[in-house]
């Protein structure tokens, strides 16, 4: 199969000149490039030029829950056999990574090689602004470029009152856009379309945010299941149990995660601080450089407090975040997760070097 066809049909699923020289050495031994759509019980599905493979994991599934083979890998798979094997994955240039639960030290990957994350907010429900802040710690954090979509914009009619939901969250998700949309009327879903058709992005929320309709606005076809959400509280069943990843018509790439109850911080600081930004450039104004802005004298994070400048909810959920971070950071292996990290970072920088590179071609 030449290289020309193996583009052709990648293409549409992120596929470009980087990875391809990544995946030289693989081509060499007969193994077919391909990127993984779901996992599922050990096998997963694998977009190749020949097709979608079904194929099993086990060679690449170390016990390290950040090493498995998840949904939007880039793998070196066989051409056939029975069963037919994933042999490898390619370098990931970014991970989505939480904690699997708020008691336990380990991280569990969602998505990889992931440019954009899409926090999917309910306004059927009141906005919970901690919780949002958790979702965009962990997006800053995978090395993507979080988007906050206020999705159900149909039912907040009045645009007053539209506009300080969205400026609330705003001050929430400093550097982040905020978009409300509606995929009852379409309102917004052209902004959103074209913000996601470059690249990959992963769609996060509660169960009852309204992900799956959103996929299948985007999508233009009805690929994920919806179900009725409870009009007390906003919430609702688990419509999507595995993650899906899905080629846009307009371009770009999509995946789709299921509803996350508990998001729990991995090794976030980097992303806690700039969800927090504000917070950390008074930080450097406070008289001691350790200062834990609680009541210590000097502290320019207090005083902007007690002036109105920052909200106390603001702090509190800061704290919050930085106090499990610490606690998450104490009990993991800190050199296996930096050496981990630096191999995300670096690759990130690569592949972005290359989609530049493309489009000052096609310029």
């Amino acid at each position: 199969m030449t290289s020309s066809s193996v583009f052709t049909a990648l293409a549409p699923y992120g596929w470009d000149e980087a990875w391809a020289d990544t995946f030289a050495p693989y081509d060499t031994e007969g193994l077919l490039p391909g990127r993984v759509l779901r996992v599922d019980r050990g096998q997963c599905d694998v977009v190749t030029a020949n097709g979608v493979l079904r194929a099993d994991t086990a060679f690449v599934t170390p016990n390290d829950p950040l090493r498995v083979v998840c949904t939007g890998d880039w793998v070196a798979v066989e051409p056939g056999g029975n069963p037919r094997y994933v042999r490898a994955y390619l370098p990931r240039r970014t991970a989505f990574v939480r904690s699997t639960s708020s008691k336990r030290s380990e991280g569990q990957i969602l998505a990889a090689n992931v440019d954009h994350a899409i926090v999917a907010v309910s306004l059927a429900a009141e906005l919970d602004l901690g919780r949002i802040e958790r979702f965009l710690a962990l997006a800053w954090e995978s090395g993507a470029q979080p988007l906050v979509v206020l999705t159900k914009a149909d039912l907040v009619p009045d645009a007053v009152t539209r506009a300080h939901l969205v400026q609330d969250v705003e001050l929430s998700a400093p550097g982040v856009t905020v978009l409300p949309v509606s995929a009852v009327d379409g309102g917004g879903l052209d902004v959103l379309r074209a913000a996601v058709g470059d690249g990959t992005s992963v769609l996060l929320g509660q169960s009852g945010a309204g992900k799956s309709t959103l996929a299948n606005a985007l999508v233009g076809a009805d690929v994920m299941d919806v179900r009725a959400t409870r009009d007390v509280d906003g919430k609702g069943r688990h419509t999507t149990t595995t993650r899906n990843l899905l080629a846009l018509p307009g371009g770009g790439v999509l995946i789709d995660t299921p509803g996350l109850r508990g998001v729990g911080l991995w090794d976030a600081e980097s992303g806690v601080g700039q969800v927090f930004s504000e917070i950390e450039e008074l930080a450097q104004r406070c008289r001691f450089h350790d200062c834990a802005h609680g009541a210590e004298p000097g502290c320019a994070v207090l005083a902007a407090v007690d002036a109105g400048e920052l909200q106390v909810r603001r702090l509190e959920s800061y704290r919050k975040l930085v106090r499990e971070n610490q606690w998450i950071v104490s009990k993991t292996d800190a050199r296996a997760r930096a050496e981990l990290r630096r191999d995300w970072k670096r690759k990130g920088a690569e592949g972005r070097a290359a989609m530049e590179l493309k489009r000052g071609r096609r310029g």
